[in-house]
């Protein structure tokens, strides 16, 4: 029998839907801890080197992980653009860096088709990362629409627990974080070591809008063309609406809810 046969994990009833809280059964859902070795080693390096790097720019912060993170590299990749990609090609190793997407089930097809880009035209590997639970299974298992019912729930299992499962093998995680993303965000520093000791990197932490775009402009990076449809901040199609001009960017994610975040960097 499947993992996500509908039927043996609720007892025959199809209307008595699994409470979502509980996570789906089958895979884990956090990020073994590193050693204690290997988490003093990696908050040995924030010490030594956060306020060093400050100042620094994201292509030194980058040629800085190449020379002195020890392991292996995830590089989180939202499909929004591909700065972090464009950052990582030529600096970090192909048999030490991958690049990682998060397919929730729920994303524009622009996203996706962002993906495909990213694939062709860089060396880095791209590593697919889906839940344990499809959109329909979801569906049988906890029912309908369950991101408008209970949308951190969603956002746990088809974001947060697969970004769990997949760091298992890294040593550290480069994110796209930035400051001005909102007021949880102002604080980020370019280095920090996570609960499960890898060590997360924000190279573009400092980075203002406009940085971005000029970075887009002088690389000729691939960009999600909804970015420029009044998508400032791509999500799920279910969850994401265009932002008026003005507006915070991240006020179309979650729209109608108090949601800020999916919870991958809380």
């Amino acid at each position: 029998m499947s993992l996500v046969d509908a039927t043996g994990l609720l007892g025959g009833n199809s209307d008595d839907f699994r409470d979502p809280a509980e996570s789906p059964q089958g895979a884990p859902t956090k990020t073994t801890p590193l050693s204690d070795e290997e988490r003093a080693a990696n908050e040995q390096l924030v010490a030594e080197w956060n306020d060093k790097l400050e100042g620094a720019s994201a292509e030194e912060i980058m040629e800085w992980v190449a020379e002195h993170v020890p392991g292996k590299v995830a590089v989180t990749m939202s499909m929004q653009d591909t700065v972090l990609a464009e950052l990582a090609e030529g600096r970090l190793a192909e048999d030490r860096a991958e690049l990682v997407f998060l397919d929730t089930g729920y994303h524009f097809a622009e996203t996706l088709e962002t993906r495909d880009k990213v694939q062709q035209r860089y060396n880095l590997p791209l590593e697919n990362i889906t839940p344990v639970l499809n959109r329909e299974e979801q569906d049988k298992v906890y029912g309908p629409r369950l991101y408008s019912r209970d949308n951190t729930a969603c956002c746990r299992m088809r974001k947060v627990e697969p970004l769990a499962r997949m760091l298992n093998p890294f040593n550290a995680w480069i994110t796209g974080v930035r400051r001005v993303d909102n007021a949880l965000r102002a604080n980020t520093p370019v280095l920090d070591v996570d609960r499960t000791g890898r060590l997360k990197i924000n190279p573009i932490v400092a980075w203002s809008d406009e940085d971005v775009e000029a970075y887009i402009n002088d690389h000729d990076l691939i960009i999600n063309p909804l970015t420029k449809q009044g998508y400032p901040s791509i999500g799920c199609e279910t969850c994401t609406l265009p932002v008026a001009p003005g507006q915070d960017p991240r006020s179309g994610r979650w729209a109608g809810s108090n949601k800020t975040e999916c919870g991958l960097h809380t």
